[in-house]
This record gives C-alpha cells, structure tokens and sequence, in this order.
C-alpha cells in the first residue's frame, strides 16, 4: 500500500479540479473516477473518498494522450 495518499472528498476534489461537486457525482464518479483506483468506501460505508494521487495521475496522463496524433513512421506529434 502506498504510504503518501491524500483522501479527500467530494467537495474538496471539486474545488481541486474546479467542477461542481454534483457533476462528480452524477457523471464523473463510475464513469472516469472508478471506485479501488480513483476513490474507496472506507469500511464498507457509504461515505465515499477519493485518492488524489491517482486522480491527478490520470488527469494529466489522459490530457497529454488526447493531444497526441499518431505519425506513419510510428512516432507521435503533440498537436
């Protein structure tokens, strides 16, 4: 287990990535956020928190692949 893990919840993510907390909600949450890599119900509860460290990895490595277009020769050119 990773010793340097913030947990946070949903409105503290929502100011970190400036969406509204009901938009993580209601379309983030089980659709780009999954639950045991981006957030965890501690205990089995119903409370839900989220793993920053991971959330901010994939933000960044998903934003960096979108602006990638594939080349011929195999490389890619960051558009």
């Amino acid at each position: 287990m990773q010793a340097n893990i913030t947990y946070i919840t949903t409105g503290e993510l929502a100011k970190r990535i400036k969406y509204d907390a009901r938009t993580i909600r209601e379309q983030l949450k089980d659709a780009v956020l999954l639950e045991g890599t981006h957030y965890i119900r501690p205990f089995g509860g119903r409370k839900i928190l989220y793993l920053w460290e991971a959330i901010e990895r994939d933000m960044i490595r998903h934003s960096s692949e979108e602006s990638m277009v594939p080349m011929a020769n195999g490389g890619v050119c960051h558009g």
